[in-house]
């Protein structure tokens, strides 16, 4: 698993907030934020994922998502009132 939930990536954030301080502390930040924030299992942590899924099973769960969606039938509900001309 190697999804990043974020607006921006780790290294581009980085040299943005600390463009003034060398590239040895910079590569370092960007190291620690990689390992405390980019990663499936923080953002599964927090509930903004439901499954975190194995590159193997991935196929597998496709199919089981769209078997469940093969029968599966739309219905609007009846309009109560007609469009009238305005």
């Amino acid at each position: 698993p190697n999804a990043e939930i974020a607006v921006m990536g780790a290294a581009g954030a980085v040299n943005i907030l600390y463009r003034s301080s060398n590239e040895t502390e910079r590569q370092h930040v960007v190291e620690e934020y990689s390992e405390l924030f980019s990663n499936p299992y923080r953002a599964a942590e927090k509930g903004y994922i439901d499954e975190i899924i194995l590159p193997k099973y991935t196929r597998s769960k496709l199919i089981q998502a769209l078997e469940m969606t093969a029968n599966k039938t739309e219905s609007n509900p009846p309009k109560k009132h007609g469009n009238m001309p305005l």
